[in-house]
């Protein structure tokens, strides 16, 4: 079964080439699929083991869209298997993933984004930067990996869009938009400039962004290094505590939030799926839940028994 996995994600990474951290959720799933049929050889696994595994792993907690994902990389596990004449049957074909698991994502009203875009204190330069960062992940809907890849002369702040490099090594152009370029170019007028070296903190620098250590990278932290995706993670958790929301916030809330707000402003679909960088538009199709109020407010006013 390791060796399996082993030549699977080789074959992700050479033929399909997929980003890490694609590679490293592809192999966290098999593992853990891989400890559940203790050393079962891919030949011998059947489709009864892997729905024991998903009802184990749901019965600890895991949610469904967690459930869902460890469905597809076992099913792509195993249809590259077969493929490849490593066994004889690809016992996934029988298995199908139930519609529950296709949920609607959720999503902040735009007033709730706005506290948490103003929760970062401009008095500080690590504020100026974080309220950079929120703006352009509202902006564009950029995943966190592709955030914290930006390098500075992916952003054209005259031009109001910046260049991404997403999923699968694919790139794409996205709109800026006047407030997100507003606050990217404080950043980089006052904050960028003190970062120095890893040594010191926020020296003040008559120094250009290009010729600070690791200045390729648009955002870096107050030692000048890249940043890592757990702080923007840790970061968009604090804004929301310090915020007062309720909502339990994570960086794809901004990406959800992005693509809905877009779709109920009237957005074609198809551009909104550009802009996210979907390969397929159903991905972006469950950005087309409606609004609840909305509906009710059209009921009243048509309706001859509302």
């Amino acid at each position: 079964m390791r060796e399996g996995i082993k030549l699977f994600l080789d074959y992700l990474n050479v033929e399909c080439g997929l980003s890490k951290n694609t590679l490293d959720a592809y192999g966290r799933d098999l593992a853990k699929f891989a400890s559940y049929v203790k050393g079962k050889s891919p030949a011998n696994v059947t489709a009864e083991d892997i729905l024991h595994f998903l009802e184990a792993s749901k019965k600890k907690g895991t949610s469904l869209t967690s459930l869902a994902r460890y469905l597809t990389s076992i099913r792509m596990f195993f249809r590259y298997l077969f493929a490849e004449r490593r066994i004889n049957k690809d016992v996934t074909t029988v298995l199908d993933t139930p519609r529950i698991w296709h949920r609607i994502p959720n999503v902040l009203a735009y007033p709730t984004i706005q506290k948490l875009l103003d929760a970062p204190d401009l008095t500080k330069p690590l504020g100026i930067r974080d309220r950079a960062i929120l703006e352009v992940m509202y902006a564009t809907g950029l995943r966190v990996s592709e955030v914290i890849n930006l390098r500075v002369n992916d952003v054209s702040l005259e031009g109001g869009y910046l260049r991404c490099i997403g999923k699968g090594q694919k790139e794409r152009l996205v709109p800026l938009g006047e407030v997100a370029v507003k606050y990217t170019k404080m950043y980089l007028d006052k904050v960028r400039p003190l970062i120095s070296n890893p040594k010191s903190h926020f020296v003040p620098s008559a120094l250009s962004a290009r010729q600070i250590p690791n200045s390729n990278y648009l955002f870096l932290d107050r030692r000048g290094k890249p940043l890592r995706r757990e702080t923007i993670w840790k970061m968009i958790r604090r804004y929301g505590q310090l915020a007062g929301i309720e909502e339990k916030i994570h960086p794809h809330l901004l990406r959800h939030s992005f693509a809905t707000h877009l779709l109920e402003g009237g957005a074609e679909i198809r551009y909104v799926q550009e802009m996210l960088g979907h390969t397929s538009i159903a991905t972006t199709q469950v950005y087309l839940h409606t609004d609840k109020e909305r509906l009710k407010a059209i009921h009243r006013k048509f309706h001859p028994r509302a």
